[in-house]
């Protein structure tokens, strides 16, 4: 009978299906929200249509760049689905308002581009900006998100180019008539409902910006103490390097006494089996007993029912079968697979070495979360000393190799020829001694080592026993070195608690202890992956959001207003922490890609405000009235494009699909949502501030020019008319 027993593609296929199925679900709750907030089937069409053309075109530039449909470059298009269409909602939606003014549709749609153009430009550029320095990342955080740094900032590029040309021109030629389905009583007390709930943000919104602007300094303060309180919710979060996935399979590692035979091995394992059989969720398993390792290592390999067949998930089986094979004696037990906690002990000297590594294995064991924790340092294995008695062996005339020859050959064997099987196998024929005699010192001092000839030209044989020793001693299993030094690697898993929390621990451990000269700890595994991971990441939010900044100022023409525009990448950390913090997730590689996408897709809210406030001014308005026109203007697609993100992006939030996670979903859920209700608020308190300064500024230096010019007139009167009073004299 023959049995798949481990097969990763189906992982790898279960991961990739799940991706398509939640950018389909994104798409349809996008494409649904611009419905309801346009009331029009045809300008969900002409939106909607920037979704498929920006996939499609994403993928041929994937295969032109040698990229694969793989977990990251289809995570990567999950999270655009809310992102794509944002550029072509705020077109669209600007051109209907301009429709609404009373334009024919080539008018708005030429008039509603060019006004738009603008911020539309600034907001996909800045998007850019934060992903390009993702895809070039260092590390194996770099490996990881090159694919998805560069998906994302194709499909931006295309939504961008789609909303600047088929938009518009869609617009300009398909005439938006009211539908006569809009008219059936369900559908248009429903939409009149919603409207109803849109007006009433409108007004809200008005009197909160208006409340904000005549209290600026109170706002700030509350958005500042805000952002600090977040903070304080970081250490309740806990971090690790990937977040963990139920995949539906774990492996048990065993390890009996050095030593220990193979049957005695295979005892051990069946006991095993017959412990994690009792398990419902159980369902098979396959072992393997020897190997590479020695015959005192085995390997079980359990694989689980799907999960929508069981309650309880990977990890709670996995501690359960932890306390089950504790129970088994004569063993040690590693469940899981692999260590992500691993401290390496460097020293000069073998004996102080494995002192210092057996006290490090007792701490970390009685840290908190620490679970089979491990230490290479391992038993030697028995074994027979041959020593030569070089005296002897010289009167004898036997040489060293020799002896080692005779040793090797009848102990260790020799292939001499092979055997064709009835099968028609070609199997090696290996002479040695017998088992019994192979572990037996007094049969090994029997030995026959060839001696010469005798003066007659007769072979002359010797034992063993007449020019060596035999005795019993030990062996190191293994010797491991690590520049120049020999070492010793305490490893640990995690359970109960982060990997990060854990790390700290251990890490608080090693700096308490005080090590003998020449002796120094080297952290290893995922953890010191992590703390690798993290600093490139940190390094490439810096990067980005200098780049937001040179392409804003670009944009904006001014240093400041960047300034007042970049006022929401921090409040969006608020939702972050606050969102992690409430759905169990964790601070790993993926939530902190999520926060640095949120600097890119942040910015867009207080580009649209900021913009249309300057065109305000331009035409005369005052800073206060540019900002309450620019607030009640922009509100309806600032609150399209957030409802399409968070929409977009729900079904990866919830993370149904067998091994999927959440964590970079959720992130940018709650980023998104703070930031908007914070951005809608600070940043026009943040540009009154600024601009108000600026114009104060430029009075002053306005009056004082005005005065000096004053003085300078004054100045040539008085001399004019001291010249006209010395000419009258001259005259006189």
């Amino acid at each position: 009978e023959l049995t798949l027993l481990s097969d990763q593609s189906k992982y790898v296929k279960r991961n990739v299906d799940g991706v398509k199925k939640t950018i389909i679900e994104g798409a349809l709750l996008t494409v649904l929200i611009v419905f309801l907030f346009l009331k029009s089937w045809r300008s969900t069409i002409i939106t909607g249509l920037t979704l498929p053309i920006a996939v499609i075109s994403t993928f041929i530039a994937l295969n032109a760049l040698g990229f694969t449909l793989n977990a990251l470059t289809l995570l990567a298009l999950s999270l655009c689905i809310g992102l794509l269409i944002d550029d072509a909602i705020v077109v669209r939606e600007n051109i209907v308002r301009h429709l609404h003014l009373g334009k024919d549709h080539m008018t708005a749609a030429r008039d509603g581009t060019d006004e738009i153009g603008l911020a539309v430009l600034a907001t996909t550029f800045a998007i850019v900006a934060v992903f390009a320095p993702i895809g070039f990342m260092g590390g194996i955080i770099g490996l990881f998100f090159h694919q998805f740094g560069i998906t994302v900032v194709v499909a931006v590029l295309v939504s961008l180019f789609v909303s600047f040309t088929l938009d518009p021109m869609l617009s300009a030629v398909w005439e938006d008539k009211p539908s006569k389905w809009m008219r059936w009583p369900g559908i248009r007390h429903f939409m009149d409902g919603f409207e109803h709930v849109i007006d009433w943000l409108h007004k809200l919104y008005d009197d909160v910006l208006g409340w904000a602007l005549n209290h600026r300094w109170i706002t700030l303060g509350v958005a500042l103490a805000s952002l600090a309180g977040c903070f304080a919710l970081v250490p309740y979060i806990g971090s690790e390097f990937q977040p963990k996935s139920d995949r539906s399979e774990f492996g048990v590692r065993i390890e009996t006494p050095v030593g220990s035979s193979l049957d005695y091995t295979r005892t051990k394992i069946e006991q095993v089996e017959a412990l994690l059989k009792k398990f419902p969720e159980v369902e098979y398993l396959y072992s393997r007993v020897g190997g590479g390792n020695g015959k005192n290592t085995g390997f079980v390999n359990v694989t689980l029912v799907p999960t929508d067949k069981r309650k309880r998930s990977q990890f709670d089986i996995e501690d359960a079968a932890r306390k089950e094979v504790e129970q088994v004696g004569g063993l040690r037990a590693s469940i899981g697979w692999g260590k992500p906690i691993n401290v390496t002990v460097l020293g000069p000297d073998a004996a102080q070495l494995k002192l210092i590594a057996a006290d490090l294995t007792k701490k970390i064991a009685a840290v908190k979360g620490a679970v089979d924790v491990d230490s290479s340092d391992k038993a030697a294995v028995p074994a027979y000393a041959i020593r030569p008695n070089r005296a002897a062996a010289n009167d004898l005339g036997v040489s060293v190799p020799q002896i080692s020859q005779a040793a090797r050959v009848l102990v260790g064997g020799d292939v001499i020829g092979t055997w064709l099987s009835p099968a028609g196998d070609n199997i090696d024929v290996r002479v040695r001694l017998d088992e019994s005699d192979r572990a037996d010192v007094t049969a090994l001092g029997d030995v026959p080592v060839s001696a010469g000839v005798n003066a007659d030209g007769t072979p002359r044989v010797i034992a063993l026993k007449q020019v060596a020793s035999v005795d019993s001693t030990t062996s190191p299993k293994v010797i491991e070195r690590l520049s120049l030094q020999r070492q010793i690697t305490v490893s640990a898993g995690v359970s109960g608690r982060t990997e990060g929390e854990v790390n700290d621990d251990v890490q608080a451990l090693t700096k308490a202890t005080n090590l003998p000269p020449g002796f120094r700890f080297v952290y290893e595994g995922q953890a010191q992956i992590m703390q690798e991971s993290f600093g490139y990441a940190v390094l490439a939010l810096g990067l980005s959001v200098v780049f937001i900044y040179f392409v804003l100022g670009a944009q904006f023409n001014s240093f400041t207003q960047p300034i007042v525009i970049m006022l929401s990448l921090p409040l969006s950390l608020i939702g972050v922490f606050v969102a992690l913090l409430f759905t169990g997730s964790t601070l790993n590689i993926l939530s902190v890609i999520g926060i640095i996408m949120l600097m890119g897709l942040v910015t867009k809210n207080a580009i649209l405000l900021v913009d249309f406030a300057n065109q305000a001014r331009r035409e005369g308005a005052t800073i206060i009235e540019a900002l309450k026109q620019a607030g009640q203007i922009r509100l309806r697609p600032i609150l399209m494009t957030t409802a399409a993100m968070v929409f977009g992006m729900l079904p990866m939030a919830l993370a149904r699909e067998e091994g999927a996670d959440g964590s970079m979903g959720r992130a940018i859920i709650g980023g998104v949502l703070t930031s908007t209700l914070l951005t809608l608020v600070v940043v026009p308190v943040g540009y009154a501030l600024l601009e108000g300064w600026k114009e104060r500024r430029k009075a002053k230096k306005q009056l004082k020019q005005a005065r000096a010019l004053q003085a300078s007139q004054q100045l040539k009167s008085g001399i004019t008319q001291n010249e006209s009073a010395r000419q009258g004299l001259v005259n006189k």
